[in-house]
């Protein structure tokens, strides 16, 4: 068994780096031919996760929205969509939100110590609540995920997650869609947050592709040798 998953980081950036804007709408930076490229790559994993603040703000389902692509999985003996994965700091998820009230897929929550048994709580029947220490890191995360047989792992959001699993150096490949618009606003969130980032002058990503998706360019890095 893989000592960890194959981790794929995705996102959409505006072409000044944010990921939204600072209003109390979602900024939908994809459009309809991107939308579909994630789908199929959602398809194509076996695990997405989010983080807890992604979650309170979008309510995402985290679904792969084609019927084909379901029907698809299904006949692969999989869920219709993949398992969902968050991590919270603090325990305090809604069960309502439609992360854990839609779709048929395991729902796997991540916690410190000091907060497993309020989530679990709060969680009770609509998810499984994992320990994960006094800190929840990204590498106990994969190591738990690789011994539930998680071998491909989505990544979908926000800015913390997009921060802790590059900062741990633990993502394989980077699908970043540049979208045609200009945010400027300092109060937004960007692309990954602020850092601190692994900087190896040595093995800096690769450009694996780079191609239009309707009005998006998607830049498909691969990240190389890892640090630990």
């Amino acid at each position: 068994m893989a000592e960890r998953p194959y981790v794929l980081l995705s996102a959409a950036a505006s072409v000044d780096g944010y990921i939204d804007d600072a209003s109390d709408q979602r900024l939908v930076l994809s459009g309809t031919a991107d939308l579909d490229r994630v789908d199929e790559v959602r398809a194509g994993c076996d695990a997405i996760l989010v983080g807890a603040g992604t979650i309170r703000r979008d309510n995402p389902r985290l679904q792969v929205r084609s019927k084909a692509r379901r029907a698809a999985r299904q006949a692969r003996g999989l869920t219709p969509s993949p398992v969902k994965v968050t991590l919270t700091r603090g325990g305090d998820l809604d069960p309502a939100a439609r992360f854990f009230t839609t779709g048929d897929a395991a729902r796997l929550v991540y916690a410190p110590a000091g907060a497993a048994a309020r989530a679990r709580a709060r969680l009770a029947g609509a998810a499984t609540v994992i320990d994960a220490g006094r800190q929840v890191s990204a590498g106990a995360v994969l190591a738990d995920l690789a011994g539930r047989g998680i071998g491909r792992l989505l990544v979908e959001g926000g800015t913390g997650m997009q921060a802790l699993f590059l900062a741990a150096g633990v993502v394989d490949e980077l699908q970043l869609a540049i979208a045609p618009f200009f945010v400027g606003d300092p109060a937004a969130p960007r692309f990954a947050g602020r850092g601190p980032f692994p900087h190896d002058q040595a093995h800096p990503m690769e450009l694996a592709e780079a191609r239009p998706v309707g009005n998006v360019v998607l830049l498909r890095y691969l990240l190389g040798p890892q640090q630990s």
